[in-house]
């Protein structure tokens, strides 16, 4: 996936190590069900799991021109009968990559793939109760509030509400195409 400031590629083996460093960083997990301590053989552990499992992508936003990595999108829930899937995180790890307007770039490109090349249904996203930017973000692309879900995520040990979002293919069409 390529748009003007971004390339989305697979997920390798060798961004295990950045991925480590970002999920343990407070400002990169404040708002995910990411616990603090995170070794870099668990991650691993769970990339190499995710890639046997056909209903989980994972992938890495690089910066263009030189491909630098800056970010990390997890699909999972992908479910081919019900032509629906989950955008399970997604970030912008560095703060100084933050603000520029890169995460909106990038979940319109998975909107786009998941939409077209996958042609999906239904896209859902979900975000912590209190997380106004994930919010405001997700509703300015497109996405409808479906509601709380209530200790719907666990983080350090204890349990957190997420705001459940979701977009249709023709509210996509709509949104994204006019």
């Amino acid at each position: 996936m390529e748009s003007k400031n971004l390339i989305i590629r697979p997920t390798v083996f060798d961004d295990c190590a950045l991925f480590a460093e970002w999920e343990n960083q407070p400002n990169v997990t404040e708002f995910f069900t990411i616990d603090e301590g995170r070794t870099h053989e668990e991650i691993v552990t769970e990339f190499v799991r995710y890639n046997l499992d056909p209903s989980k992508l994972q992938f890495t936003i690089t910066l263009k021109p030189e491909d630098k990595p800056i970010g990390k999108i997890y699909i999972s829930r992908i479910n081919r009968h019900e032509d629906s899937m989950d955008i399970t995180r997604v970030y912008i790890a560095d703060t100084e990559n933050r603000g520029k307007g890169y995460g909106e770039e990038a979940l319109r490109l998975v909107l786009e793939y998941a939409f077209i090349n996958l042609h999906m249904e239904r896209v859902t996203i979900d975000h912590f109760e209190g997380n106004k930017i994930a919010a405001a973000l997700y509703e300015k692309i497109g996405f409808k509030n479906e509601g709380l879900l209530r200790h719907a995520g666990k983080k350090n040990g204890k349990y957190v509400n997420l705001q459940l979002k979701s977009m249709l293919r023709a509210e996509y069409y709509d949104k994204c195409h006019k």
